[in-house]
């Protein structure tokens, strides 16, 4: 097998999201069995066969992988990519770019690069820091972290490191490149109104859509514009002025307002637990208020149950009245007492007449001198 062809077939099956033509022709070269034999379940019989369905390894570098593109290579249009490739190869699609803070931006042109065709295998060019510097401006990412960074991105099936800033024919015919992908709008550099415009009369360039609203220049304009709180950020974190390039002055303005932020935050946390304790009081001090109206009410109906005018207590108060009343108005005695039965060795006891009606008390003081005197006299007519 030429190796072209097979380094392109297994490094397709990466991509999970192939379609059933290009399965059936990695199922046909790599295991060489008739089309006849594909079974119905495409993705279990690759799987058991050894083929790797989902990402477990970055992209690989170009110029370090062992894929030797010496297979001829037919041009294709668009629209035969569209309606699909030849079962030998896929669509070789070559995406290029700084890639300076790699992004959703980044990664959304590569989606589109990748998914342009049915089978496609997308390069991607990565330039210099020396290109880089020259032709558009100082990044933040040297290189190798560019380089890397492209390398973990889930649509990249390779990496070209050091990729010319304008493409030649040489570039093409070594990467056997079919289709270069970018967005439409003319990129204006090194001497040139649109670096793609060859590209385009070529009939192999395919535009892409941006991301509005996301991009390295509005990340990095987003740091300068809020350069204070960065810096303060780092110095808290553990830089030193040093490393951040800031002067003596600024470093002991910005920890000065970081205790500042810490003071305020101190403050805005006990606001907070101060509203949440009062919270709770007036929760509290509701509960209890609720308590002490049924409490209250209970006490009054209690107390007008004792105390009311039909209340417990006047009745009891009435009875015992009654009763004392009782007690202190003497009965009436009988006017003689009745004779007992005496015992025969006995003398039978003196009946005392004399004695005062217990029942009439005397009304006057002169009645009570004349019973005196009468008491006298039958104590004289007994002795």
């Amino acid at each position: 097998m030429v190796g072209h062809q097979q380094c392109t077939l297994e490094q397709d099956t990466r991509d999970h999201g192939t379609s059933r033509s290009w399965r059936k022709a990695v199922h046909c070269v790599l295991y060489e069995a008739p089309l006849s034999e594909w079974p119905k379940n495409p993705e279990s019989f690759l799987s058991s066969k050894g083929a790797r369905k989902t990402l477990t390894a970055p992209a690989p570098f170009a110029d370090e992988t062992s894929c030797q593109c010496q297979a001829p290579h037919e041009k294709l249009t668009i629209a035969q990519a569209r309606l699909g490739t030849p079962v030998d190869r896929p669509v070789r699609v070559y995406a290029d770019g700084i890639f300076d803070l790699f992004h959703s931006g980044h990664a959304r042109a590569l989606m589109q690069a990748k998914t342009l065709f049915p089978n496609s295998y997308l390069l991607v060019g990565v330039c210099s820091d020396d290109l880089t510097h020259k032709f558009k401006g100082f990044t933040v990412m040297n290189e190798a972290e560019r380089y890397e960074a492209l390398r973990h991105c889930r649509y990249v099936d390779e990496v070209i490191r050091d990729a010319p800033w304008t493409l030649t024919p040489e570039f093409l015919e070594k990467h056997k490149i079919d289709f270069v992908a970018h967005d439409d709008i003319p990129y204006s550099s090194a001497g040139s109104d649109d670096v793609y415009k060859h590209i385009k009369e070529a009939g192999m360039f395919v535009p892409t859509q941006r991301t509005e609203g996301i991009s390295t220049s509005d990340i990095i304009t987003r740091i300068v514009r809020d350069y204070d709180v960065y810096a303060r950020r780092n110095l808290q974190r553990g830089y030193t002025a040093k490393e951040l390039n800031v002067s003596f002055i600024n470093e002991k303005k910005y920890r000065f307002q970081n205790q500042v932020d810490k003071m305020k935050e101190k403050v805005k946390n006990v606001e907070e637990r101060s509203k949440e304790f009062v919270n709770r009081v007036e929760e509290k001090s509701h509960d209890l208020i609720q308590k002490w109206e049924e409490k209250s009410r209970e006490f009054i109906g209690n107390f007008l149950e004792l105390f009311g005018p039909d209340g417990a207590w006047k009745q009891m108060f009435q009875e015992r009245s009654s009763r004392m009343l009782q007690a202190l108005s003497p009965k009436q005695s009988p006017v003689s007492s009745p004779t007992r039965s005496r015992s025969p060795s006995r003398s039978p006891s003196p009946t005392f007449s004399w004695l005062p009606n217990k029942t009439s008390p005397p009304s006057s003081p002169k009645a009570a001198s004349a019973s005196i005197s009468s008491m006298s006299e039958g104590d004289e007519d007994e002795k």
